[in-house]
């Protein structure tokens, strides 16, 4: 009920509007509830966009289904009402706030990139490589557009996104 309650305040209101306040409001809970099991905002917004991704879907029998499937799964997560909002809202906050960088990075970044790591047999830094390159693409269109990315360009990104890791090795 938080969890739905805070995606759809973000929707509504926008990330830097969606204060705690307000989603226990939404929710019907007191803000000391929300409190109790998270210490802040950003604690709360990192819960709520585990729950809304769920595992990473590798499905595939090679390494470009896998990194396609994987590109779509985030782009149509990331379309989500709210969830595009609250993911930017956070990761933008955790640029000033070393606190919540970590936490997105352990809790929200880290599972996803072990799960492909796994799956891709890539080393971390590649991985967090095309996190990188895809999550920021998706983020920046939501955030310049106001609009998920279309898509005829996911499937732009996709084929950009295989060139790179055709070659395992990757450029130097």
């Amino acid at each position: 009920m938080v969890f739905a309650a805070t995606l759809s305040t973000v929707h509504e209101l926008g990330y830097a509007r969606a204060t705690v306040d307000r989603i226990a409001a939404a929710a019907g809970v007191a803000k000391t509830t929300i409190y109790r099991r998270w210490p802040s905002k950003g604690a709360l917004i990192v819960d709520c966009l585990l729950d809304a991704f769920g595992p990473v879907p590798l499905e595939g029998a090679s390494r470009a289904e896998l990194m396609s499937s994987a590109i779509r799964w985030i782009a149509a997560k990331i379309s989500e009402p709210g969830v595009g909002d609250a993911f930017a809202g956070v990761f933008s906050d955790a640029v000033s706030d070393p606190a919540l960088r970590e936490v997105l990075s352990t809790r929200l970044q880290d599972p996803y990139r072990l799960a492909l790591q796994d799956a891709l047999d890539e080393p971390e830094n590649r991985v967090l490589f095309f996190i990188d390159v895809v999550v920021a693409t998706l983020l920046h269109r939501m955030g310049m557009t106001g609009e998920p990315m279309v898509d005829g360009d996911v499937a732009a990104l996709i084929e950009m996104v295989l060139l790179y890791f055709a070659d395992s090795a990757g450029p130097a």
